[in-house]
Formats: C-alpha cells, structure tokens, sequence
C-alpha cells in the first residue's frame, strides 16, 4: 500500500471518529509510513493547509529576527536552549515564528538544515489545536532534517508500533530521546532549532471537558503538559534548541517563571522589542503605495492618493498595532469598491457599536471572541463591568494600570485586587503591565471597547 492510500486511510478512519489501532508487526518500509500517517502534517511550517503562510512584511521584525536567530547561534548552541517569545493576541508572533524558518532553511552556508522540526498549533484545526501528534509530528520531521537519525526511528516504530498510541511521554522517550541516544557523541552534532509556535492555541479538542466552566482549566493543563515535554526533551542533552511562541497567558508565564525552567529559558517579549510603530508605518506605507499604482485616475484629482494627512490619520489610529492595520488594509484592497472611498470612510467613522461589528473588523472580532471562549462563564460578568468602567473612564485610564484598576475597584465595592483578577483571562489581549508603559491609553480602550460589543452580542 502506497503512504498516500494510507495516509487517506488514516483520514477516513478520524472521521469516523475511529481509534486505528496498529498491528503488531510493521514490515520494512513501513515503519515511517506508519509515523508518516498518525503525524500531524498540516501543523509544519511549510504544509499545505498553511499555504500561504503569514510572514513579516518585508523590512519589518529585524530587530526581533535578528534577536532570535542571535540566540540561537547556528554553529555555537546558546547557553539556554529554550527561548519563549510572547506577545499579546494579533502582535505578530506566528508571522515570526513563519519568517524565522523561512530564513535558516534557506541559509545556504550551511552544511545542515538549521530547523530540525516545527508546530504551529491553531485552535479551529482538529489536526493543530491538540497535542495528540505532537510528538509524532516531530519524530517525523527528525526523520528528514537528521537523516541519520531516521533508521533509529524507524527501528523503534518496528519493535513497538503500539508506540503511537501510548501517552505523550512514552513516545517522547520512544521515538525521540533513545533514537538521539543511539547515535552517540551528540556534543558534535550540529544543533537543531525546533519551533512550536501558537502554544496557547493548544485546547486538547479530543478530550476537552463537556462541562464548560471546567473548560479553560483543561486548557491551562494541557499547555502545561505540552511545555514539560519539552522540559523532558531538553533534560537529556540532546542537539535541540526550542522556540516557543504564545500569548502570554498567566499559566504560561508562571510555568516557564518556575524553578525548572527559569534557568534554561531565554524570555523575549515581543512587545518590548523594536520600534512597533515603525514596522507599521513601514508596512502601511508599502501597502498604499500599491494599492495606488493599480487605481485609476479621476476627474478632479489634485493630488496623487493618499496623501501624507490620509497616511498620518490612519498611522494615528494602529497604535502600533498590525492586526488593525493589516485588517483595514485587506478591507479597502476591494476590487468592486474604491479604496480611497473605504479607508476615508473608516478614519472619518466614530468607533461605535456598528461598526466594531463591520467588515474592517470581522478579523479582530473573531480573534478575540475565540480567546473570550476560554474565559470562565462564572467570571464574565465582573470581567464586563471593569472593563465597562475602563470606557467610562476614558482619558483618566492612563499611566499606572493596576493603581486605576485598584481605584475602580474601591468606586465600584469591590475587594481590592477583583479588577486584576476578573481581567486574568484577557492578558493575552490587554498588557496589564505594572507601570502602564505597555499600554497605551488608546490602545486600552479600543480593545477595552471592543471587547465589550463582543460579550454582549455573541459569547
């Protein structure tokens, strides 16, 4: 049987929501079709389903670029083989993580693929929101990147092919770590890079809880569990280097802030990294100067469009932040509508309620209505009116974030600290920073508006 008829195989045998158990006996030649079947194809960097995959704008994220690939170091392996790179939700993170391994795969100086194995886990994909392949998938792309690695692991399907079946840390001794130990004198290996990008995206869909308050604590427990494998990984000294990108989720952070991985992490907020403002100004820029060569003149034109005013305007309301700028460039790029028209619509529109709801913003209300699903149902209510008294607020909500929350919370009766708390599941989308200099106040009460029009209309 060829890998794709049992690669098709596999695929009718998931939609029947059936377990394909393996035999016991797995010919020569198999082995790695077997592993080949039971991966998780679609989660690789460069995989169809990804296709086109989100890469930085071209002249934009150097500075962080350059920050990881520095760490990493190619010949020389870096000191701590653990970098996590955390942002807020729609800061870049998987166009990073995208341009990164476009980049060292296309390094042509070296006499090794410097990307030993990638993840990119999406919640919306039953093959990527899990970690049900995690370890099978990168088992498999050692196979390719580390070729004298393959007939190790091959050898391992072979004896046990019920190994694909056990638990994730079985396998990760199994396929990984005893295959690497065969080989010997792994200190003159060169290093790999193995990214796992979107680690907050990780649900474990399969065997989520159906009692929906518990459902963002399964979430917390499986991130976690994916974040000690690759502590396990890592405490056998093997050639491997991890890049780990994901929101900054508070059980995220506590769990690489621990006594275990505190010392062999490297931690890079991306926010802080950078001139944001003018990665977006760079990238604004590029896109309006070809939307405009493809425009037609009209009657009446003064001036070549858009005009230094129109650009400024539209710089003025990112904030720095791409996602906006991206959603409403993709909206104005329109071949049935002006563009010109479009984008002066949206900077002369006042941010009300409708227009949260328009298509400018139909990619940003997804994003945060998917990160809103994983907030307790128990806590939304409180978690509405702070951020109800942050747009009543307004203007004042500047400088010292915790210090105005903390006022909020003496004016509305609550205990002191509840306004922290009831915004715990939102860090990945508001940056509560102890001193306010992650946040500006436009930013805030934009995503503090829009978030409200969210939970009141559709979570």
């Amino acid at each position: 049987m060829s890998s794709v008829s049992y690669f098709n195989n596999a695929r009718n045998f998931e939609a029947n929501n059936t377990t394909f158990n393996l035999s016991t006996y797995v010919s020569d030649g198999d082995a790695l079709q077997y592993l080949h079947k039971h991966s998780a194809t679609s989660a690789m960097h460069d995989s169809e389903e990804r296709y086109p995959p989100p890469l930085c704008h071209e002249g934009t994220r150097e500075v962080v670029i350059c920050r990881i690939e520095g760490w990493y170091g190619f010949e020389v392996p870096p000191e701590k083989k653990i970098m996590w790179v955390h942002a807020p939700a729609g800061y870049g993170k998987t166009a990073v993580s995208g341009t990164v391994s476009k980049n060292m795969e296309s390094r042509t100086d070296l006499d090794f693929n410097p990307i030993g194995a990638t993840f990119f886990f999406w919640r919306t994909s039953p093959e990527r929101n899990s970690p049900k392949h995690f370890i099978i998938t990168l088992a498999y792309q050692f196979t390719i990147s580390i070729p004298e690695l393959a007939p190790h692991i091959e050898a391992a399907v072979k004896r046990n092919p019920m190994v694909l079946n056990k638990a994730l840390e079985a396998q990760v001794m199994k396929l990984i770590v005893e295959p690497f130990k065969s080989l010997g004198e792994l200190d003159k290996m060169p290093h790999r890079l193995v990214i796992i990008d979107g680690l907050d995206e990780c649900i474990n869909s399969d065997q989520e809880s159906r009692v929906e308050k518990q459902y963002a604590e399964d979430q917390e427990r499986v991130q976690v569990r994916v974040l000690e494998l690759i502590r396990t990984l890592h405490s056998h000294n093997l050639p491997l280097c991890f890049l780990i990108l994901s929101r900054p989720e508070p059980w995220i952070k506590q769990h690489i802030g621990s006594k275990s991985f505190q010392p062999i992490t490297e931690i890079l907020d991306l926010y802080q990294v950078g001139d944001h403002m003018k990665d977006v100004e760079k990238f604004v820029r590029d896109e309006l100067t070809r939307i405009a060569e493809n425009l037609e003149s009209q009657p009446g034109d003064d001036e070549e469009w858009p005009g230094e005013d129109t650009v400024r305007d539209f710089l003025g309301r990112t904030g720095g932040h791409m996602l906006y700028a991206a959603t409403v460039i993709r909206h104005i790029e329109d071949p049935y509508d002006d563009p010109r028209q479009r984008l002066q619509d949206i900077l002369d529109a006042e941010l009300n309620s409708t227009q949260t709801h328009s298509t400018p913003f139909s990619s940003l209300h997804e994003l945060y209505r998917q990160i809103l699903q994983s907030c307790p149902q128990a806590n939304r209510a409180t978690m509405v009116r702070v951020l109800e008294e942050i747009l009543a607020a307004g203007d004042h909500f500047y400088g010292n974030v915790h210090a105005a929350l903390n006022i909020l919370d003496r004016l509305s009766g609550r205990p002191p600290g509840r306004g922290i708390k009831a915004l715990r599941s939102l860090h990945a989308v508001i940056c509560l920073s102890g001193d306010g200099s992650r946040n500006s106040g436009d930013s805030l009460f934009f995503l503090s508006f829009f978030i409200c029009r969210i939970l009141e209309g559709s979570v």
